[in-house]
């Protein structure tokens, strides 16, 4: 049976995440400090003590969720469960997947998340940009118009795609909030402002792209042991030399995601695997189809799951 391992982005982050299998596993352990090691601080410690306001600063929890994703997928290794057939991960759950892809290696990925968390941060001032979630307009076609007659002078961008009805959309605090508005009149059963620190996915954030881009130019690349899909272009891909660049572009342009599963779907992915902190990925996945099969690492024996 085909498996995909879809690994979570921001949002999915909480203090303690991975505690349980961490006080199971030396591989979890290790996995932990590894992290530590490779960053020179104690991300652990704010993975497990927080406290909250720490572990949410963009710089810490982009390292603490890659973490948390690669060290369930290295214990489910480790308890004899099968590996994935393709991967993918939602904005920053990408770098999980290409270090559980072999293309990237762990800690090289934990000094980048570190990196992309201040770069995205620091790309807009602190209360200039923001973004929201848009439910209820079905197509793509009708978001792009919303953003165009609220954008003005400003930028509101089209961020995120996630599953049928559910768009998020970035930029400047007022564009935005005009966007909401706009959807709200045109029938969106909700459209409200998230609770984030910067406009992610919308060019806003190129200047981020820039900084990773030097980053990137020292890290070795590998090609993946098996396909991934990227956010930019959902489409399967084993090809090394573009890895870099999809990564630098990542962070100012949306996030196809449900293009992505869909892509999955249609290569013959019958199951897919949630791997990491909470379950918001299996949520979208249903929302995109009732019956996937589909489980996640946390509530579940999903290494028993995966080998039945």
């Amino acid at each position: 049976m085909k498996t995909a391992f879809l690994f979570p982005g921001q949002g999915s982050q909480a203090v303690g995440m991975g505690r349980e299998a961490l006080d199971r596993s030396e591989v979890v352990r290790r996995t932990f400090e590894e992290a530590d090691d490779a960053l020179g601080a104690a991300l652990s410690r704010i993975i497990l003590e927080g406290p909250l306001e720490t572990l949410t600063e963009t710089e810490n929890t982009q390292p603490a969720l890659l973490t948390v994703s690669v060290a369930y997928a290295r214990l489910l290794a480790a308890e004899g469960a099968p590996g994935p057939d393709v991967v993918a991960g939602h904005s920053l759950g990408e770098y999980s997947a290409l270090v559980v892809a072999g293309a990237l290696s762990f800690a090289d990925a934990v000094r980048l998340t570190r990196l992309r968390g201040r770069a995205m941060q620091q790309a807009v001032p602190l209360g200039v940009g923001t973004m929201a979630a848009i439910m209820g307009i079905q197509d793509p076609g009708v978001l792009d118009e919303i953003c165009a007659e609220a954008a003005g002078e400003e930028v509101v961008e089209p961020a995120g795609y996630n599953c049928p009805g559910q768009f998020v959309v970035a930029g400047h605090c007022g564009a935005v909030d005009r966007a909401c508005e706009i959807a709200t009149r045109r029938g969106a059963m909700m459209a409200r402002r998230l609770t984030v620190s910067a406009p992610f996915h919308c060019s806003l954030l190129a200047p981020a792209g820039e900084r990773l881009r030097a980053a990137l130019a020292e890290v070795p690349l590998s090609e993946p042991r098996v396909p991934y899909v990227p956010n930019v272009d959902a489409r399967l891909s084993r090809d090394r030399g573009g890895i870099a660049e999809r990564l630098i572009t990542q962070v100012s342009q949306p996030v196809l995601w449900e293009q992505g599963m869909r892509v999955m779907l249609a290569s013959g992915v019958e199951r897919f695997a949630e791997v990491g902190a909470g379950r918001t990925l299996i949520g979208l996945a249903k929302r995109i189809d009732r019956k996937l099969n589909c489980q996640a690492f946390e509530g579940a024996d999903l290494a028993g799951w995966l080998r039945g």
